[in-house]
């Protein structure tokens, strides 16, 4: 059995970072829409949506970097 620790923090940031927004959203949305009702819940959910947007492009354009820094070292 290998010890690659290398996935294995990959692996734990993903499920760690996964749980946070799962938890953001579902938590965050649900008290929103307890305490102020559905349109507000929806007008987060908007609003949490947009805001990860800048993230989500920031993580794709790192994602790409590796991939091409990746291919590189192969040829």
């Amino acid at each position: 059995m290998s010890r690659d620790l290398r996935k294995y923090s990959r692996q734990t940031t993903f499920r760690l970072i996964l749980g946070g927004l799962i938890l953001l959203f579902v938590v965050g949305i649900g008290l929103i829409l307890l305490i102020y009702g559905p349109g507000a819940a929806i007008s987060g959910l908007v609003c949490l949506g947009l805001g990860m947007i800048p993230l989500v492009a920031i993580l794709l354009f790192f994602w790409i970097m590796d991939w091409i820094v990746k291919r590189s070292r192969n040829e």
